[in-house]
């Protein structure tokens, strides 16, 4: 038998390929691994560890639904969220106003296998624990879901009171 010779463009281009899939499967527990992109959003924008005011830990349910589902914040404040899946299915928790969420809702049931990471969005495993920072620079009323196909047609959503300063 022949020893497998490799080359320096076959290391690059395997490289290459795996990075993409290693990004995305630990994106799918809550966990990000590359430098967080600041995108200010309407509901906010990606937060640092060491702006952390505080921890909500939010439970998430076969039975479609978040506790807690309501949640009242001030502008200003960052959140660290821990998402604990208690059920047996995929989750996530993502924030964002009614007509965002709608229409990454509708998307979803269109192309159910979508890939997305964002800081606005954790992913949890059945029996696992995910987490993301927030910052709530803007006041107003927001929104989380589940947009798994199914999960938020069946009610698996919450709202967030962001008070004014």
């Amino acid at each position: 038998m022949k020893p497998i010779k490799f080359s320096i463009p076959m290391l690059l281009v395997g490289l290459l390929v795996a990075a993409p899939a290693l990004a995305h499967s630990q994106a799918h527990e809550g966990h990000h691994t590359q430098a967080t992109i600041k995108e200010q959003k309407p509901w906010g924008i990606a937060g640092d560890a060491g702006e952390v005011g505080r921890t909500i830990e939010i439970r998430m349910t076969d039975q479609m639904r978040f506790t807690p589902d309501r949640l009242q914040v001030r502008q200003g404040e960052t959140i660290r969220f821990v998402h604990h899946n208690d059920g047996k299915m995929l989750h996530e928790f993502v924030i964002g106003t009614r007509q965002t969420l709608d229409e990454h809702a509708a998307m979803m049931l269109r192309f159910p296998g979508m890939e997305h990471d964002e800081p606005y969005m954790a992913h949890v495993s059945p029996g696992q624990v995910g987490e993301m920072i927030w910052t709530f620079n803007r006041a107003g009323e927001f929104d989380f879901a589940c947009l798994i196909a199914g999960h938020y047609q069946a009610g698996m959503v919450g709202t967030i009171h962001v008070l004014a300063e």
